[in-house]
């Protein structure tokens, strides 16, 4: 699957079909190994003539075609270095990554490689590729790898994109069946081993081999100080407006990407990361060290944390019941049944296994009666509707006594 440059996919989506995956594969106590791929200067290496012909395949007019085939006739490249401008040199392959059209068109070209991984499943952004299969066996897994690996590389000569095996790792993600301190190594057609690594940044996230998300938060933590640090260190140039605005701009952001995925870390993680929010919130309000948190989130006019990923977590199901999320994350949601009064009640039923794999993670916080305050909605509304109900109805979760 191909999510790169799609209107309504991203990273986060993207890491969700992943992950969504790897833990249906390990809620059915199954194996789960990855290769996550590397290709040495791919954008660069693009065949003009190779291109042209995928988008012939694909329908497009010979006008079309004769467009790009001017397109990419008789470009040239230069580089200027301290006033000095070198003379030109021709183009003859690649396409500009900092482009729309260079963009879309690389995923055009390489989006046929899915069909050469075989047992295994294959999830493509632009150029960061991962592929991955599971099993009951570990011997099994990591020789349907092999295959699939070999496959992928043979389609990507085909395409004259090279593996960059210094950077290409492969990880075997388990969270409680025996492995072997040392797995067998998934080699490249050259014969080279591909390291095996227990952490990955993948789109973003650092994802680990047990999904714990322990690294991912600890890199969190590390760069909201660092910017909180900055901010203290400089409080006297800003006004109250100022700090709530950088704040909102500087740090939000970074709890705010792919908490629908890293939620699913353990209370004693996140809490890790509520440290870090509430110091951001006393750089704003000038609370004492002592304050009570719930007090901090009233002067502040926040939610907690805990209310953020859950806020966002249901705006993706409902984006995803909307049809606006991906068709793969759209197709794990559904309508719940009306209820005998005649009125449906909206919430996400358990298909989704990142949430029977979690359950006390409280993924599920609109099912049932497992929320007092659940939505009741007659027929479908829009996002921002439905957005502007959640703030009002979802209560921040604290543990005040």
């Amino acid at each position: 699957m191909q999510s790169g440059f799609r209107a309504g996919h991203g990273c986060t989506s993207a890491t969700l079909k992943v992950l969504n995956n790897i833990l249906t594969a390990i809620d059915k106590r199954h194996y789960c190994a990855a290769v996550i791929i590397d290709l040495a200067k791919a954008f660069n290496s693009v065949n003009h003539h190779i291109v042209i012909g995928r988008l012939d395949s694909l329908g497009f007019s010979n006008d079309c075609l004769a467009w790009f085939t001017n397109y990419f006739s008789d470009r040239v490249q230069c580089v200027k270095s301290e006033g000095l401008l070198s003379g030109p040199l021709a183009v003859s392959m690649g396409v500009p990554q900092d482009s729309i059209l260079g963009l879309t068109l690389f995923s055009v070209y390489i989006n046929d490689v899915t069909l050469a991984a075989g047992d295994s499943l294959i999830h493509l952004y632009a150029d960061d590729t991962i592929l991955y299969t599971s099993g009951p066996s570990l011997d099994t897994v990591l020789t349907n790898l092999q295959t699939s690996i070999n496959a992928i590389q043979l389609s990507f000569r085909g395409l004259q994109l090279l593996l960059n095996a210094s950077k290409t790792k492969c990880m075997l993600i388990n969270r409680s069946l025996p492995a072997p301190a040392r797995p067998s190594s998934i080699t490249t057609l050259d014969g080279s081993d591909l390291e095996n690594v227990d952490n990955y940044k993948y789109l973003g996230i650092w994802l680990d081999c047990n999904l714990a998300f322990q690294t991912h938060i600890k890199h969190l933590q590390s760069k909201i100080k660092s910017r909180i640090g900055f901010l203290y260190r400089n409080k006297a140039s800003f006004t109250h407006a100022a700090k709530h605005t950088l704040v909102k701009l500087t740090i939000l952001p970074i709890l705010n990407f792919g908490d629908v995925i890293y939620k699913i870390a353990s209370n004693t993680l996140l809490n890790k990361l509520d440290a870090v929010y509430h110091s951001a919130i006393r750089f704003v309000t000038k609370a004492p060290y002592t304050t009570h948190h719930c007090d901090l989130y009233a002067l502040v006019g926040w939610p907690s944390l805990h209310t953020r990923h859950q806020t966002h977590w249901l705006q993706v199901i409902y984006k995803s019941l909307l049809a606006k999320a991906p068709p793969c994350l759209s197709s794990l949601v559904t309508i719940a049944a009306p209820t005998p009064a005649g009125i449906s009640h909206w919430s996400p039923p358990k298909p989704i296994p990142p949430l029977v794999a979690f359950p006390s993670s409280s993924l599920l916080p609109m099912t049932g009666t497992n929320c007092k305050k659940s939505l009741k909605l007659e027929t479908h509304i829009s996002l921002t509707s439905f957005k502007h109900q959640l703030s009002e109805q979802l209560t921040d979760h604290s543990t005040c006594t």
